[in-house]
Order: structure tokens, then sequence, then C-alpha cells
């Protein structure tokens, strides 16, 4: 298994990165990560205002993943995802949505103990590690790492965890992979700018696939299936999400798109992943049952 540290470290996803990894297709790697203030909140006592905010939502790699190019898919495995003993979180002016409330700013350090997140003597929080950044190369300009967009980036999805598998659209040889910003745990629409950020290390299986298309992320758990749009606006994201995942769908079955629109009111639903990043990031999922009923397998040829 191939392993990656701290020390490769990206703030934007670009075509024009070096590699710091070459991978087959069918690799596994173990990648390190910094939380997403690069490790520099170690205590309350801190000046958050003080810290170098050019050292933000570091991503580790990118990895090369040989013979993926413009147009295939990245199938990302996550297979495994530990997390750091301690976690911050932050807010302040102009910063999520309640930032207008707030006149400096704050930081909470929160230890992790025993399965849960100690956010206070009374409130032990359950731990949903997930993964806030991840992605590819993007097509045109580099991305800061801390914006999300159809190659993946600062998506903030609490669904990115252990046990889920991405599809991320191609667009630059190798693909470019790289991930960072783990949490601890993270509600739908991580309000005031941060999750419990951790850092942490995930372990990801990387597989090109040929043949299929998706202009947006993909993600598939043992619940369903998600695709993930980020958008100017949160009433965009939703309308093209759910296009998208009709559009990505359809083909797949004998339904009219009036069918498969009813279909998608009845049992599908439109998600909040974030409302804080400079896009924000809805997701629009669809139970595995009715995949089942219609005799779905996205990505396979069946």
């Amino acid at each position: 298994m191939h392993t990656l540290s701290t020390k490769d470290v990206i703030y934007s996803f670009s075509s024009a990165n070096t590699p710091v990894l070459h991978v087959q297709s069918g690799d596994t790697v173990s990648i390190e990560t910094y939380d997403c203030f690069t490790n520099q909140i170690q205590s309350a006592d801190q000046e958050v205002s003080a810290i170098d905010w050019n050292r933000i939502n570091p991503a580790t790699g990118p990895i090369y993943v040989e013979g993926a190019v413009a147009g295939d898919l990245l199938k990302v495995t996550i297979d495994k995802l530990e997390i750091g003993e301690q976690g911050v979180m932050v807010t302040g002016p102009d910063l999520g949505v309640m930032g207008h409330r707030f006149e400096a700013m704050e930081s909470k350090i929160i230890p992790i103990e025993n399965g849960k997140a100690h956010f206070s003597d009374k409130v032990q929080l359950p731990l949903n590690p997930m993964i806030g950044v991840i992605g590819v190369a993007p097509e045109g300009k580099p991305v800061s790492c801390g914006t999300p967009g159809a190659h993946g980036g600062n998506m903030d999805t609490k669904q990115i965890t252990e046990g889920a598998t991405l599809y991320f659209p191609v667009f630059a040889d190798g693909a470019l992979f790289a991930l960072g910003d783990f949490h601890a745990a993270m509600g739908d629409g991580e309000v005031s700018v941060s999750g419990i950020e951790v850092p942490g290390r995930a372990t990801v299986t990387l597989e090109v696939v040929k043949g299929f298309h998706s202009k947006f992320p993909v993600l598939v758990n043992k619940e369903g299936v998600s695709l993930l749009v980020s958008a100017m606006t949160l009433d965009e994201a939703v309308k093209t999400a759910t296009e998208e995942m009709i559009d990505l769908l359809l083909p797949h079955t004998d339904l009219s798109v009036s069918d498969m629109t009813m279909l998608m009111s009845a049992a599908g639903e439109a998600q909040i992943s974030q409302v804080v990043d400079p896009l924000v990031t809805a997701r629009f999922f669809v139970p595995q049952h009715v995949l089942d009923a219609l005799e779905i397998q996205l990505f396979t040829g069946k």
C-alpha cells in the first residue's frame, strides 16, 4: 500500500500541480491530513484572528492515477477513516449563517474521547468522521481547496465517510486526486462555517472507470446514491442536482421523463450539504430500494 504524509499538501486543485505520487488503477493509498487550519489552533487561549489564513483547507496530494484521462471517471472507495483526539470549531464576523451577529472570532477546543465529541460538560456528540475536501483537478483555472465545484473540492458532505464510494469526472491526465479537511462530526449546512475540524488519516482505493461519464460527483453507499452539485445559490444547486440525477438514471430504465420525475418526487430527496462556502452544495438522493426495483447498477454497464 502507498502512503502520503502531510509534507505534501496543496491549497488549490489545479491541472498544473506536480503529482507527489503515481499509482496504478486499483491501488490503495493511506493519506495523512492536517485539519482545515493546518493544525494551527491547538488551544482555546490562541488568538484565532492571528493564524495564517493563507494556510486554510490544505489537501494532501495530488496523486496521479495512471490511465486516467479527461472524460473518464475516478472511482474513490473510502476503505478506512481515522481521526485525531482533539477537534476545533470556530465562528466569527462574516462567517457562516450567523456571522452578522458576531463582533470577534471565537474558537472551541473539543476533545474526542470514548467515541464521542465532548462539546461541553453536558453535551457529548456521536462521531461521524467525514472528509470535507476531496476531489480532482478541475477543468480550466485552479480552484481553491476552500471552494467546491464539479471537480469535488470543499463539498462538506457528511456522507463522505468510511464505506462510501465516490465517482469524480476526470478533467486532467492522471486525475490529480487529493483530500483533506476531516471532521469528527458535522451537521447538514455546516452553519457556523466549521464542523468539528480534526486531522486524520484516510485509506482509499483509486480506480479509473472508462466508458461512463457524469458532469458532477456521485456518491454511492449502502443507503443509495447521491449526486452532488455546488453553485452560487441553493436553488440552483438543488435544481441542477435533481435534473442531473434524473438524466443519470433515465437511460437505465424504460420510464418516460415525466414518470421518472414523479418517481423522484415520491421517493427521492433534495438535501443540503453546506451553505457557507464560496459556493453552496446540495445533493439529490435516491434510496437503494428504488435502484433495486429498477435494476440499476451505476457505472457497471448494467
